[in-house]
């Protein structure tokens, strides 16, 4: 089998050394002056728990051309630079797609793709990229699977991770799990904007911790009532007290330690656009099913400019 990862941020470096380093005939799409690093370079990260830094040599390339005879593409690009590659991942004769990251309109991106399997995943790995390597954190986790009522990938996701240090959970409700995560996500994003990517300004503020958890709540009620699945499972009790003992706790955490500059403000920081459509999207999906959302709204006001500035560039 052939892979190909396309895009060479965080999530996409990360997964390529994986790949390459379990002996897979795995290659990095990159582009400009990072594309020529990592072909003079090699793939360096520098994992935030190791005192090494990894170098790879994968192979790079800088466009992805039909003709390549590559059987499975990750396209490791942010949400916002997903319909840009819609074409070209069309016209590849790979017959597997997987989109790797946040996505809360994955149906609409499998129907753009009708003749191929399309699968999504998403990785336990964050961090930013240096001018020459990457930092991040990786635990080589990945939730991977189709859309609700497609045809089971169970069998084609265990080969092709066969032989990696990944943990894979299949999940076959990806578009829930995304929407779920989301849910979950933007309102840490909010607390990313609030305090200019410094989390540790909320150290101790439980009263934002917690309108945090209600926000969280708010997204998980209007999934719910619309007719989607809690994911992960574990989360469908959402309206008990345990799962609100255990957010206050990951987001004490995360604001007292630089987990949360690892985890999240790395991420939301470099990454407004992103936000800033998931959030539109999101909200799109509330209004759309009569949910109300007034923490959420009060959250994202607080998060001043960040949300309500003029789109930023990004790059693959």
């Amino acid at each position: 089998m052939k892979f190909l990862v396309y895009g060479a941020g965080v999530l996409g470096c990360n997964l390529a050394r994986n790949l390459f380093r379990a002996g897979k005939d795995a290659a990095l799409l990159a582009r400009g002056n990072w594309a020529e690093e990592l072909q003079t370079n090699g793939l360096r990260i520098k994992d935030t728990f190791s005192p090494r830094m990894s170098v790879s040599r994968v192979p790079v390339v800088t466009a992805l051309n039909p003709e390549d005879p590559y059987d499975v593409i990750f396209a490791a690009v942010r949400y916002t630079q997903i319909a840009s590659v819609m074409d070209t991942l069309w016209a590849s004769r790979a017959k597997t797609i997987i989109f790797v990251g946040n996505n809360v309109r994955a149906a609409e991106a499998a129907a753009l793709l009708p003749e191929k399997t399309v699968l999504f995943a998403f990785t336990s790995a964050a961090g930013h990229r240096e001018r020459s390597y990457v930092a991040s954190v990786d635990l080589r986790k990945i939730t991977i699977g189709p859309l609700s009522g497609t045809p089971s990938a169970e069998k084609l996701i265990g080969e092709i991770f066969d032989g990696t240090k990944y943990k894979v959970t299949y999940e076959p409700n990806m578009g829930d799990y995304l929407l779920c995560h989301g849910a979950f996500m933007l309102p840490a994003a909010f607390a990313c904007y609030k305090t200019d990517g410094d989390l540790k300004k909320l150290k101790g503020n439980t009263a934002y911790l917690n309108r945090m958890i209600d926000a969280n709540l708010e997204g998980y009620r209007a999934i719910r009532n619309a007719g989607h699945e809690i994911l992960p499972k574990e989360d469908a009790d959402f309206e008990g007290a345990a799962y609100r003992r255990t957010c206050l706790r990951f987001f004490k955490l995360m604001c007292a330690t630089g987990l949360g500059k690892i985890c999240a403000s790395d991420h939301a920081m470099s990454a407004v656009d992103e936000m800033r459509a998931l959030n539109r999207d999101l909200e799109k999906f509330f209004d759309e099913n009569g949910a109300a959302y007034p923490v959420w709204q009060a959250l994202e006001k607080e998060s001043g400019r960040y949300l309500n500035g003029p789109d930023k560039e990004s790059n693959t």
